[in-house]
């Protein structure tokens, strides 16, 4: 595995308002964190847990060179897919038929990295494992978790968040004092954001102070009651506060008192709401993760027109209830965990949770059938995009269909069309999950959705490189096909045959599957089967020599997937081309690789990324751009990693990695050619397209010129850097302090204009070669 994101800081959230109080809080979790490898943040729901979590890796955020990330594990359902959920916030992409955990813990070996898991409660044996074995392999990986409850393994130090401080209750403060109880000045600059010239003063102080009293301090009730000033005043707040809590104490005398207020709280919105506002609420608890409104109008509506809906959405964002957030240029809506679980229970209370899930499940079997049926288009882009957004909703969907008696076939299809997005996102190992989940609670009727699901996993086994399940399933899916007695079905699986062919180095055997049904994807209205014939009966003849029928079928795709203005296959088409060209016409092959890079970055299409640069590699390599050859070879290193790969597996085409690594190796020697690579391999996925198109070339490529005007002590740390040593290990050679070390770093990537240690490195390498010594 390795970074596949854009920027390597991390990925925290920005704060969206201000953080109030948690001094002490901040500081000692900060301690523990200096001390311990595992803090875990421990409290009641509401408590203000994840907020606490948040700022804190922020203000370490300078510690971890390698970045702070965070892992949300609310709409986590499946405890199998916790290594695939970390690793997709890490930016990685998961390919390789090897454990996911394994995989992740080679990616973070020798990274100083914080990961901060929120929200284990739910998961909290599949987050203690995991966090266990990470912590045994990664010694200088930090967690940093928050969980209703204490992880319970070895070496962990638990902090308890308490609520924020209140007032006492028996003293009456000024005004100019209260603000000093952290629950009030909450209180009093949420109140702003909704009240502008809302402010604490000698009549509203007492139920101020009363209503951070009886919400026992928590920060999402707080936050809630302030809302409210928008209808009420603080003493009518108090009031409602007053009266349901006396009603909800004598109810429910077993549960926790704190959680008693928290659940006064959202009774008390719920009250408040109108009646649709409360019908729309329940009904939208069936969203896992956020949803868009034409989700909301498809599943929630009812007999609100789509007027009425957007009115209702936009009272209950008004409320605090529902969340609205950007992405990109849509707008989604979401309910926090503990509103989602209310609304739930509302809902089964109704009668209505039933037909709700499975309104849910239509309406994303029919949104993942609409990108299936427009891939082979311009829309594809987006619906990539939207596919990814809404992949917690296809989530629950699947989970649907998989626990439902009698659904199991609409779990099939729903896997079925998602197998495309899979596959161009990298996430081999999510589809197979699914689809054998769906394998296995299908009745065994032999249907072509069947066949096609068997296709699939078939197709996303041989990708990982797991040729023996793969044949499996096409053997399976044969013999349904046969049941079946449809022609169709049968060209399907002599195409899987084919490919997994490709996988396996039999390039004849592929050959004659592709030509035995390019007829009939041809006479298919569909493009998507005929595109990928043609593309793989190219990529087999090109490496079997035959140069023009390899050019022939790689121009009949292109003419269909440019005339449709489709994107991911018209990479994979202009990359197949330049393969079966870069010997005989290096210049043509550079323009086509070219430009199937740009079209691969335009998808996040990792993959096909990295087959376009590792072949600008071989040409630099053949065109005795040395260096620049080195920096690509670990540009694409990095890139096959992110997808699960070692490299190139195509007998073929790893001859010409090998050769190429050869020549450059031998050219530059091998302390030039290693910190050439590990320049490239530091690179992040926008760097690293932009290094092979020459977007940015100074920052990309350090020069041999002119030092830099380093200070003495710069340039030792710079030399003792390129000796791959740790900033600890410098301070000791240097005996001085780290943190002095890491100060010296910082001013030496600065003056040179470089982002990582791996450039500092090979700059030093460069120099001692043009003066001689070291820098």
């Amino acid at each position: 595995m390795a970074p596949a994101v854009r920027g390597r800081v991390g990925n925290l959230p920005l704060e969206l308002t201000s953080f109030v109080g948690r001094r002490r809080e901040v500081t000692e979790t900060r301690r523990l964190l200096s001390v311990s490898r595992l803090v875990t943040l421990t409290g009641i729901g509401g408590v203000g847990k994840t907020r606490l979590a948040l700022r804190v890796a922020a203000d370490s955020s300078r510690v971890f060179e390698d970045g702070v990330w965070l892992v949300e594990l609310g709409e986590l359902q499946e405890d199998v897919l916790l290594p695939a959920m970390v690793a997709a916030a890490l930016g990685l992409r998961e390919q390789s038929a090897d454990h996911g955990l394994d995989s992740l813990a080679e990616y973070l070996a020798d990274r100083r990295l914080l990961l901060v898991l929120d929200n284990c409660e739910h998961v909290l044996d599949a987050a203690a494992a995991l966090a266990d074995a990470l912590m045994r392999r990664c010694p200088e990986l930090r967690i940093l978790a928050t969980s209703r409850e204490p992880l319970g393994i070895g070496g962990e130090a638990s902090l308890r968040v308490p609520p924020l401080s209140v007032p006492d209750q028996d003293r009456r403060s000024p005004p100019r004092g209260l603000p000093r109880c952290d629950a009030v000045t909450l209180f009093a600059e949420r109140a702003c954001a909704v009240v502008p010239d809302f402010g604490l003063t000698e009549d509203n102080q007492v139920a101020v102070a009363g209503i951070c009293q009886r919400l026992d301090g928590l920060p999402l009730p707080i936050e809630l009651a302030a809302v409210r000033l928008r209808a009420m005043s603080a003493e009518q707040i108090l009031d409602r506060l007053n009266d349901r809590y006396r009603l909800l104490t004598g109810g429910s005398r077993g549960a926790p008192s704190r959680q008693q207020t928290l659940r006064l709280c959202i009774d008390w919105s719920h009250e408040l709401c109108t009646e649709r506002e409360r019908m729309l609420w329940g009904r939208m608890s069936v969203f896992a993760g956020g949803f868009e409104l034409d989700a909301a109008e498809g599943i929630c509506a009812g007999d609100l027109t789509p007027d009425d809906l957007l009115d209702v959405v936009a009272a209950l964002v008004d409320r605090s209830i529902l969340i609205r957030e950007e992405a990109g240029a849509v707008v989604r809506y979401r309910l926090l965990e503990t509103l989602r679980e209310y609304g739930r229970e509302k809902l089964q209370e109704s009668g209505e949770y039933a037909s709700m899930r499975r309104r849910h499940r239509d309406w994303y079997k029919q949104l993942a059938s609409r990108a299936e049926a427009e891939w082979i288009s311009s829309g594809q882009v987006e619906w990539i995009a939207r596919l990814g957004r809404e992949q917690p909703n296809l989530r629950e969907a699947m989970e649907f269909c998989l626990t439902e008696p009698g659904e199991a076939e609409a779990g099939l299809r729903i896997a079925n069309a998602l197998y495309l997005f899979w596959l161009s996102r990298g996430l081999l190992g999510e589809g197979r999950h699914w689809l054998d989940l769906a394998l296995d609670r299908q009745a065994g009727q032999p249907t072509a959705e069947l066949v096609r699901a068997l296709y699939a996993a078939s197709m996303l086994a041989g990708n990982q490189g797991d040729i023996a399940a793969g044949a499996s399933l096409l053997e399976r899916a044969r013999e349904v096909a046969e049941a079946l007695d449809d022609a169709s079905l049968r060209a399907i699986v002599t195409h899987g045959v084919g490919q997994l062919a490709i996988f396996s180095g039999d390039l004849r055997l592929a050959v004659a599957c592709f030509e035995e049904v390019l007829d009939t994807f041809r006479a298919d209205k569909n493009p998507l089967r005929r595109i990928a014939t043609l593309l793989g009966l190219a990529l087999a003849c090109g490496l079997l020599g035959d140069a023009p029928r390899a050019v022939a079928c790689q121009e009949e795709a292109l003419a269909i997937t440019e005339s449709r203005g489709e994107s991911a296959y018209r990479a994979y088409s202009l990359c197949t081309l330049g393969l079966a060209l870069w010997q005989s016409d290096p210049r043509r092959a550079t323009g086509l690789f070219e430009q199937g890079l740009r079209l691969s970055r335009a998808v996040d299409d990792l993959l096909g990324s990295a087959i376009c640069v590792e072949a600008l590699a071989w040409i630099a390599a053949s065109d005795r751009r040395t260096r620049r050859a080195a920096v690509l070879l670990g540009a694409a290193q990095s890139l096959w990693r992110a997808v699960g790969s070692h490299g190139v597996v195509v007998p073929t085409l790893l001859g010409y990695h090998e050769e190429s690594e050869r020549q450059v190796r031998t050219a530059l020697g091998e302390r030039a050619f290693d910190a050439a690579v590990g320049q490239g391999t530091s690179l992040s996925f926008d760097d690293g397209v932009a290094y092979a198109l020459d977007e940015q070339p100074q920052a990309a490529e350090p020069t041999a010129g002119a030092a830099p005007s380093l200070t003495r002590r710069e340039r030792q740390v710079a030399d003792l850097v390129a000796q791959g040593l740790t900033n600890k290990a410098i301070a000791e050679q240097l005996v001085i302090a780290a943190r002095t070390v890491e100060g010296h770093v910082e001013h030496v990537l600065a003056k040179l204009g470089f982002t990582s240690r791996a450039q500092i490195a090979a700059w030093v390498v460069e120099r001692t070669q043009v003066d001689g010594q070291p820098p």
